[in-house]
């Protein structure tokens, strides 16, 4: 099978501003930067799978006293797991379920970005009303959605924020908004702007899973944060951090590197990402400039799919039903033992990228894991496909062009067990890259 180059590049935007894609969804692509844009300002919870899969209603249990028994306390932990868990399951059914999954696949580079965890933050309800943060205003200004996130309750307990006052400042958030969030290790701030902007972030409690800031606790004096002097809140902060230059260039790499590759821009298309970002930080320019650049579209497999991924990917291609809570667990299952479930990041930097994903361990996990989800899968395109156009078939139906003669050379010994050639395919490395 010879796809042309035009939709080649077009598969490996699909695939990349999503999750997976088919040979049919390329097809229907015509204009590229037309299906960003669309995409890109279409009201998310319009989407047909999104009206599918609202978004449960979480009511914390009743906090415990000081007197709650071994078993009460037990119980309380159980309905915490068991409220994270049914959020953890709806995201998974939504991202499998959206006809558009451009913006289900923002909010989790904006999650890994923003990395916060549910081990910690034991409330499903501001876990997810930080996810319903990161899906609305992850295209449009960074300010709007790094100030949201400065304030967002699940933040606030992930990094400590709630026990920052006045009297006792804590800089972790602070330090990891600088480090990690909005300008990159090292890059232009100091020990000092870091315990500056700790008191500038003082003062935020969360009552009801609203985040408030109380006068009392907060430190109004004047701070000196990255040269900017006055009484600094938590919006003078932000805005002093992402005047730095630094930070558009940090922003603008950290996405290239989310969406377009494992490694770092040329200098040359960081400063045409940087240019189309803006004075306005604008996300959406910056995620088309992204998927539309010369050095993206000449490219190919520079990306190794981390397990969401390439597990929902897999889910979409082969329609593979998840309407019950039994079928998402099973895929919750996998994604943990790959070591990537939604909401539980291993630490405020997020999960790594590149070739960590490709060890012999994760092979194996994979391929049970393929070997399971096909037993579900709608393989018709595949058994009713003569025996010599089963392999293009299966190339087609995950939405890639061709395959490397090592790969062809396996899976043409499968060609009479579709389940088998599925299974294998969905593990080849045309499909865990691109």
């Amino acid at each position: 099978m010879g796809m042309s180059p035009e939709w080649m590049r077009t598969a490996r935007v699909l695939r990349r501003s999503g999750f997976g894609t088919t040979g049919a969804e390329v097809d229907a692509v015509t204009d590229v930067a037309g299906y960003l844009r669309a995409a890109l300002t279409a009201d998310p919870e319009d989407d047909p799978g999104a009206r599918a899969n609202p978004l449960p209603r979480f009511t914390p249990p009743a906090p415990l006293g000081k007197g709650a028994t071994v078993e009460a306390r037990k119980q309380y932990r159980a309905q915490l797991t068991g409220q994270l868990d049914t959020l953890t399951w709806w995201w998974l059914r939504r991202m499998a379920a959206v006809q558009v999954p451009v913006r289900e696949k923002l909010t989790l580079v904006w999650h890994n970005h923003f990395a916060t965890s549910a081990t910690k933050v034991r409330d499903a309800a501001e876990m997810a009303a930080q996810n319903q943060t990161l899906r609305t205003h992850g295209v449009g200004d960074f300010t709007t959605l790094a100030y949201a996130m400065l304030t967002d309750p699940a933040m606030l307990r992930w990094l400590d924020g709630v026990g920052n006052t006045a009297k006792a400042p804590n800089e972790n958030l602070s330090r990891e908004f600088m480090e990690l969030f909005a300008l990159g290790h090292g890059n232009g701030y100091t020990e000092t702007d870091v315990r500056e902007g700790a008191r500038a972030l003082t003062g935020w409690t969360i009552t009801g899973g609203v985040a408030t800031l109380e006068a009392k606790r907060h430190d109004g004096g004047v701070k000196t944060v990255l040269g900017v002097t006055g009484p600094l809140d938590a919006k003078g902060f932000c805005d002093a951090v992402l005047a730095r230059p630094e930070s558009a260039r940090f922003v603008a790499a950290s996405l290239w590197q989310s969406l377009a590759s494992d490694d770092p821009p040329s200098d040359a298309a960081l400063n045409r990402l940087t240019a189309a970002y803006g004075p306005g930080r604008d996300l959406s320019a910056l995620i088309t400039a992204i998927l539309t650049d010369a050095e993206f579209t000449s490219a190919r497999d520079t990306v190794v799919h981390g397990p969401v991924e390439w597990l929902i990917g897999a889910v979409r291609a082969l329609r593979v039903p998840l309407t019950d809570d039994v079928s998402a667990r099973a895929l919750a299952g996998t994604l943990r033992k790959l070591g990537q479930l939604p909401f539980y990041p291993p630490n405020v930097g997020g999960w790594p990228r590149g070739q960590g994903w490709m060890s012999s361990a994760a092979a194996q996990i994979r391929l049970t894991a393929a070997t399971d989800l096909v037993k579900k899968a709608d393989l018709s395109a595949i058994t009713q496909a003569s025996r010599s156009s089963r392999l293009d078939a299966t190339a087609y139906l995950l939405g890639l062009g061709s395959w490397s003669d090592r790969s062809a050379k396996v899976l043409n010994t499968v060609l009479d067990q579709p389940p088998r050639l599925v299974a294998l395919a969905i593990n080849t490395p045309e499909y865990l890259t691109s």
